[in-house]
């Protein structure tokens, strides 16, 4: 099975997780590019956000209903993939630069459903960690971050600048915390496993389902 038959497979189980009238929090990536058709499909009436313009334009075309987050302030369940799932279920997230909008979504879900084909399953993280800096005072702020870069990408639909830490990642927490406390950082690509509940890994023709 290829790694795009895997991403498929995990899209559809995590379609199926959806039920009517549910509010669904849609991530972004070449992942959640298989669940946004798998859940069309299915025809339910549900309420959804969208994590990034992109995500947002390929489900109106499909006929997925998307509204603007301020209009809801919980989602019933949310679904994105990752670059990286380590083994206490910490989340590398972000090559697709929408890190940010992930996470805000991913917290205000009552389920965060994670989806990725067998090769993201890592013993340890590595780097690139993305993150999303202010662009007042950005040289400052990659400085306090060393070693990082920004990538020459658009800014994110916030206005935020991309770039990557590239240094040792380490315990997670403990680089989590580092970025997060960095003044000028909007948000980071460490997702804790606080914010996971459940991760469908496609393994060949199969879905593994891993609980956190």
């Amino acid at each position: 099975m290829s790694v795009e038959g895997e991403k498929r497979h995990a899209a559809e189980a995590a379609a199926e997780l959806v039920e009517d009238g549910m509010a669904v929090g849609l991530g972004t990536g070449s992942t959640v590019a298989y669940f946004l058709p798998a859940l069309a499909l299915r025809g339910l009436r549900i309420r959804c956000v969208a994590t990034s313009l992109r995500t947002e334009s390929a489900a109106r075309e499909l006929g997925l209903p998307v509204e603007p987050f301020e209009e809801l302030d919980r989602l019933d369940l949310a679904v994105d993939g990752a670059d990286q799932i380590d083994p206490a279920g910490w989340l590398v997230k972000g090559g697709g630069a929408a890190h940010t909008r992930e996470k805000i979504v991913a917290a205000a879900a009552d389920r965060f459903v994670v989806i990725a084909s067998a090769d993201k399953v890592v013993e340890t993280l590595e780097p690139p960690v993305p993150v999303e800096i202010l662009t007042y005072g950005a040289t400052a702020t990659l400085r306090r971050l060393a070693p990082a870069e920004l990538r020459d990408v658009p800014p994110s639909p916030d206005g935020g600048l991309i770039g990557d830490y590239l240094g040792p990642v380490g315990d997670p927490g403990e680089l989590a915390a580092r970025l997060a406390a960095t003044p000028g950082v909007v948000e980071h690509g460490l997702f804790g496993p606080e914010l996971v509940s459940e991760i469908l890994i496609g393994r060949g023709s199969e879905v593994g389902r891993r609980r956190i």
